[in-house]
């Protein structure tokens, strides 16, 4: 997923906020720990016994991946459809959630395979979550009214940020809850302190995202600088001691992990944690 779309697009709000940015949740850690689509070195991603689990790791943040059913209900799956996950096949915004909730979650490479997992809906994973661990919505397919209500409901408005995939997002965001704070990724144009900077100065994101790799400690600098926080992507085949690293190396105060409880055991002994 790679935010392409907003360079250089004007949003109304820019020039109400002027230079201040939302603030995200209060933070418990010197740096922060984002479990992508929960702890799956457990239990399969997006599943409750996932997040369950990375709240159990003590992670700051869970990831999860919000989409709407057919009958516009609010679940958490990373994928368009549910091919790769489940014992069914079709995309989510064409299934029913009774169709969704009857799907069994695959559980491949994992130490029991004979429990039974599901595909979570938001107010499951509100539920879970609420005064235990922030919740990172990665908003793939979703309404921004209908989600600000369901948090609302939860008390949880302000134990959340927001991963913006498109423009229409931002905008519809902004409209929703002006104060949510809203992540975006770097696009690929941006690759210095210039360049990052009339990004951010363009288009107002409270928090960056992207992989680590793509910072330099130059970039990490301003960012911090300005007060705005950048918590990238660690995950993939590589991640590990060598890549924590790196990322503390260039200045970097959280990362999204896909082995939570590693990267609070090597922030321990770093003393970051």
């Amino acid at each position: 997923m790679k935010y392409l779309a907003l360079l250089l697009i004007p949003f109304y709000w820019a020039l109400q906020n002027g230079t201040q940015f939302n603030p995200v949740p209060k933070l418990k850690h010197k740096f922060i720990i984002v479990a992508h689509r929960g702890d799956h070195t457990h239990y399969p991603e997006n599943t409750i016994e996932a997040y369950n689990q990375a709240i159990k790791d003590k992670a700051d943040y869970i990831e999860i991946d919000l989409r709407t059913t057919a009958d516009g209900k609010l679940v958490s799956l990373h994928d368009a459809s549910v091919n790769r996950m489940t014992d069914g096949k079709g995309l989510v915004k064409d299934l029913t959630l009774d169709q969704i909730e009857n799907l069994k979650v695959s559980v491949k490479n994992k130490p029991d395979t004979t429990a039974i997992y599901h595909i979570p809906t938001f107010e499951q994973i509100l539920k879970l979550c609420r005064n235990k661990i922030h919740i990172y919505i990665d908003f793939k397919e979703a309404d921004a009214t209908q989600t600000l209500n369901m948090l609302k409901q939860f008390h949880m408005e302000k134990q959340v940020l927001v991963y913006i995939n498109k423009p229409s997002q931002i905008t519809d965001w902004r409209k929703t809850d002006a104060t949510m704070p809203l992540m975006v990724s770097l696009p690929d144009s941006v690759k210095s302190t210039e360049s990052m900077r009339l990004f951010i100065n363009q288009n107002r994101p409270d928090l960056l995202d992207g992989n680590y790799a793509e910072y330099d400690a130059q970039m990490v600098a301003l960012a911090n600088a300005l007060g705005l926080p950048v918590w990238p992507d660690a995950q993939g085949p590589q991640e590990g001691p060598s890549v924590w690293d790196k990322a503390i190396e260039k200045g970097l105060r959280g990362l999204q992990t896909d082995n939570p409880p590693a990267l609070a055991k090597y922030l321990k002994e770093k003393g970051l944690r």
